[in-house]
């Protein structure tokens, strides 16, 4: 069908002057409410008010204008069907063959702390109601739900006379759709604030960012999606410099090693492997943190992502350049270290500019099937003064500080989680075992065959030991300090046996699991 008669009414005016113009060039009758009619006629352009076409003044100061059977009838009404034309005629209902309309700034009004009155007011009425109309009778109607639509539809429809193909109007129909869902999901989770952080019906919205070559295996598709409306997510502000795309798999590692990464203010280096640490240190520049933390698995570092959080100089470069990284980030690269890397070709290098904090309140959501398990992100982070110490044994200054590190990279360890660390580096990392006891074992056996000792070292477990062989196990491996949630109804035996060995241990109170 050919456009003739274009509807316009816009909260957001951006484009909407070049685009009206180039429907007025197609001799498209331009019809518009209150702003937006002012706004076309400023800039010189024949627009009937909408209170012409219906015959009724616009009330209550614009929430009630294109609410009417002149506006509606015409959108809904299907010319080839020859009662709706004969409706239409007799009505005096003129065909609208185009609808231009987006939503007040619901979002936009929340996110700048506007009063609850103020916010009511941007729950738009009228332009969902001109929505729904033209998107479900999008086979004569176009609804153009915003300025990102304007530059690609304008030349198709200077390029055919004023008709669009089938498939730009199903699109159309899909984004409005689309729009609305979110807008009225936006309002929900506005007005449902006072029921919690779990409210009876959740509704996350996302938006889909990029494709993925293929998921977590080559027969599953799969794609990255953003939390709508969010302030910040694994790739935002971050800039891809080298390499082929991120996969399923290296965003999952990418995701683990930035928030362990983020655990610390000092130099730190972060190598994740199948979505566990292999490898954690800080030290006294970011090139003793990498060295370190490669000491701790060089073999299960071959083929990792690494987060380092300073910048990469051209002495690391070189160290990165000499083995097999899959994914590098870093918060900046020093002149030649960039060079240097690029000489790989395999190597992902990224960017990252982020430097504002992660979202408050996000809430953690994992698909089962047929349904989501949702609950608060982790961000507990017990320091010193939250720990008791529950031995004979009291802490070193020295041991304070590796039984802090230990328990920050234990965090991030799936479950069950044993970590061997000494001088702010890991030593021993036993991840996901069925068993406490063999998670510490397989530590102690990491570090033997990286040629580490475990004498002296701390040890943090995520959960707390249930009998005292765990924490035996990982004294007759040499270390001297233990920390662990404690609440095991056996705590009591487990106490005694670290205080016959003249051990340290600490309780957090908190516990840590990673499923």
């Amino acid at each position: 069908m050919k456009v003739k008669r274009a509807l316009l009414s816009v909260s957001d005016k951006d484009g909407l002057v070049p685009f009206a113009q180039g429907l007025a060039a197609l001799d498209i009758t331009l019809v518009s409410t209150g702003g937006t009619a002012a706004a076309l006629r400023d800039a010189g352009l024949d627009v009937i008010s909408v209170d012409q076409v219906t015959g009724h003044p616009e009330i209550m100061g614009g929430r009630v204008k294109t609410l009417h059977p002149r506006i509606h009838g015409g959108i809904l009404g299907r010319t080839d069907i020859p009662s709706h034309v004969e409706e239409m005629e007799a009505n005096g209902i003129e065909p609208i063959d185009l609808v231009v309309v987006n939503l007040y700034p619901f979002a936009q009004t929340v996110a700048a702390g506007a009063s609850d009155e103020e916010v009511v007011e941007q729950i738009d009425i009228g332009g969902p109601a001109l929505i729904r109309p033209p998107a479900k009778n999008h086979r004569r109607v176009p609804l153009v739900p915003g300025p990102a639509q304007y530059h690609a539809l304008l030349p198709e429809l200077e390029g055919s006379d004023g008709e669009l193909n089938e498939h730009t109007l199903k699109a159309l129909a899909l984004d409005a759709f689309r729009h609305t869902a979110r807008y009225d999901a936006d309002i929900a989770e506005w007005m449902s604030a006072d029921e919690g952080d779990f409210p009876e019906l959740l509704m996350p919205e996302f938006e889909k960012l990029s494709d993925l070559v293929y998921g977590e295996n080559p027969h599953q598709r799969a794609a990255y999606y953003g939390a709508w409306g969010t302030r910040t997510h694994l790739l935002a502000r971050v800039d891809q410099l080298h390499g082929q795309a991120l996969s399923f798999n290296n965003l999952l590692d990418l995701d683990g090693a930035r928030n362990l990464a983020g655990e610390f203010e000092e130099p730190a280096a972060v190598i994740v492997k199948h979505n566990n640490p292999c490898g954690a240190s800080v030290g006294q520049d970011v090139n003793q943190a990498y060295d370190q933390a490669l000491e701790c698995d060089p073999v299960s570092a071959y083929g990792g992502v690494i987060v380092v959080n300073r910048p990469v100089d051209i002495e690391l470069a070189e160290k990165l350049a000499s083995t097999f990284v899959e994914v590098l980030m870093a918060p900046e690269f020093e002149e030649g270290a960039l060079e240097r890397l690029t000489k790989k070709e395999k190597i992902r290098i990224l960017l990252n500019r982020e430097r504002r904090r992660f979202n408050p309140g996000e809430l953690d959501m994992r698909r089962v099937t047929g349904g989501l398990l949702v609950q608060d992100r982790d961000r507990s982070n017990e320091g010193r003064e939250q720990m008791t110490v529950v031995t004979e044994a009291k802490p070193t200054e020295e041991q304070w500080t590796d039984l802090i590190f230990s328990w920050r990279v234990a965090k991030h360890v799936k479950s069950n989680a044993i970590v061997f660390a000494r001088d702010g580096r890991t030593i021993g990392i036993g991840a996901g075992q069925m068993s406490r006891v063999d998670s510490t074992r397989l530590a102690t056996e990491k570090a033997s065959i990286a040629g580490l000792s475990t004498a002296g070292c701390a040890v943090a477990s995520d959960a707390f030991f249930p009998f005292p062989d765990g924490p035996l196990t990982a004294l007759d491996a040499g270390a001297t300090a233990i920390v662990q949630p404690g609440g095991s109804i056996r705590d009591d035996a487990v106490i005694e046996a670290v205080n016959e060995r003249g051990a340290v241990m600490v309780f957090t109170g908190h516990r840590h699991f990673r499923h």
